[in-house]
């Protein structure tokens, strides 16, 4: 397996254990003033800028409910970090017919976490970007999206994280409807991101939006300004246990591509792409599951890619664009790619001058009972792995999801969840789970894989294929309690 870490400065925010402070809670509200209000929950602040200008280190910020309109300013150096969160799951609605927030001052960002938020742009003709966040005079580090619903750009991305942004968290969030050519995650010449436990999909429809078929890839991990910031090449980006569903973009884009802008260096390395379920429910036609261009140094692996998914190859593309190197030192160990209608036509697209150093090893291989495809020419086939797993998963039918559109009204998600956290263990208990005695299962290397499962849960000693793991039905359910 390809070295993969993560950066020094990431990992305490993982594993750090709970700081002993007492934490003051302040309040902001649609009906509340900022001077000369005291931030209290009976005379609270109008803003979360004018808030977050005032508070202490280790502070709450509690939001209330109701529309918050115009740009929203995140900034302020906490140490030990601050918390602004949505005092009711997803009542608090952020919009703007701009950037809705935009994380970058003159002045050192780092410690802030913002959670349980609905964050969209107000409408057609909205300026570029939903969410910023990038390096601006100073660092800006140390952020966190957990338990949000970003949704609806109609103008670039719905998340933009580049120019030198470092140790950012997206954990737990649901994204929807990005807008033309861009994505719902722009990860982008930065250092150590997480993207994890997130629900991927599109439904324009929900949203009183028509399907343009025009729309990028889901998450693109890339570096478009060459050596005009601190790094050169995006890198140790982790994207492990999503959901990816409802594919309405257009037919030359990915769930998950690392490179993009065919840039003379490799836009993307040391990456890892882990326990994620990608469903093939839409007739529409993507261009592969993973894509890599121009990148190298990475690994995929324990993913699941499940349906007919019409697309111009069912894993995979690798390739240069423009004045890219080689696509290089690339491994898939342990997913599972089954295809239950037996349509996969076409398993890559690997140009053999494009890369090299690409290992295929202990995948699981189906096609609804029709022969695998042979890819004649190209470098990366089924025939190259020697440990290939040929059967039947016996995945559930995935041809029909709920796309869970969270519906304001009702206070709850299509499919009657209440919270991300229950819509994304619906979709993963519902299309990730093979049967008992399905292909893959107990078969995968030990060696290449993670420690834990799409849900979180350990893997056994024997594991299987992809991203779920048949144990007990315990789950360890993350997010933030209320």
């Amino acid at each position: 397996m390809r070295s993969i870490r993560l950066t020094a400065s990431l990992l305490p925010m993982l594993f750090a254990a709970p700081l002993a402070f007492a934490q003051a809670t302040f309040w902001v509200a649609t009906n509340g003033v900022d001077s000369p209000a005291n931030g209290s929950e009976a005379s609270p602040w109008r803003s979360i800028t004018y808030a977050l200008d005032r508070v202490p280190d280790a502070s709450l910020i509690l939001v209330k409910p109701g529309i918050y309109s115009g740009r929203i300013r995140i900034r302020g150096n906490f140490p030990v970090g601050v918390t602004v969160r949505s005092q009711l799951r997803y009542q608090a609605r952020l919009r703007a017919h701009e950037a809705v927030l935009t994380i970058y001052d003159d002045n050192e960002i780092q410690g802030i976490n913002i959670e349980g938020f609905d964050i969209a742009h107000d409408g057609a003709g909205a300026g570029g970007l939903v969410v910023q966040v990038q390096d601006g005079g100073a660092d800006t580090h140390r952020i966190t999206f957990r338990d949000n619903i970003l949704h609806d750009s109609y103008n670039n991305d719905i998340l933009k994280i580049n120019n030198g942004a470092s140790d950012i968290t997206v954990s737990g969030n649901l994204f929807y409807n990005q807008n033309g050519s861009d994505e719902h995650i722009d990860i982008n010449s930065v250092d150590g991101v997480l993207v994890e436990d997130n629900v991927f999909f599109n439904d324009f429809a929900a949203s009183g939006r028509p399907v343009g078929n025009d729309t990028s890839s889901y998450v693109v991990v890339k570096d478009s300004n060459g050596g005009s910031d601190e790094y050169l090449g995006a890198r140790n980006v982790t994207i492990r246990r999503n959901v990816f569903l409802n594919w309405q973009g257009s037919s030359g884009s990915n769930f998950v591509l690392l490179g993009e802008d065919g840039t003379a260096n490799h836009e993307a390395f040391d990456c890892l792409v882990e326990n994620n379920l990608m469903l093939g429910n839409s007739a529409n036609t993507m261009r592969a599951a993973f894509g890599v261009k121009g990148s190298r140094d990475s690994v995929f692996r324990a993913n699941t890619v499940v349906g007919n998914l019409p697309s111009l190859a069912f894993a995979m593309r690798l390739n240069r664009e423009g004045s890219n190197p080689v696509v290089s030192n690339i491994d898939f160990h342990n997913n599972l790619w089954s295809d239950p209608t037996g349509s996969m036509e076409d398993f890559s697209d690997t140009p053999p001058a494009d890369s090299q150093n690409i290992e295929l090893r202990r995948n699981g291989y189906w096609n609804g009972g029709n022969a695998l495809p042979v890819d004649s020419g190209e470098a990366i086939r089924i025939a190259n792995d020697s440990e290939a797993v040929t059967g039947n998963p016996q995945l559930p039918d995935s041809s029909t999801p709920d796309t869970p559109v969270w519906n304001p009204a009702l206070a709850q998600f299509d499919g009657g969840y209440t919270t991300i956290r229950a819509a994304f263990v619906a979709l993963v208990e519902a299309y990730a789970q093979p049967a008992n005695n399905g292909s893959g299962i107990g078969m995968a290397d030990p060696s290449e894989m993670p420690a834990d499962d799409i849900l979180g849960r350990p893997r056994d000693a024997n594991p299987d294929l992809g991203a779920f793991e048949r144990l007990g039905d315990v789950i360890f359910a993350d997010g933030f309690e209320m």
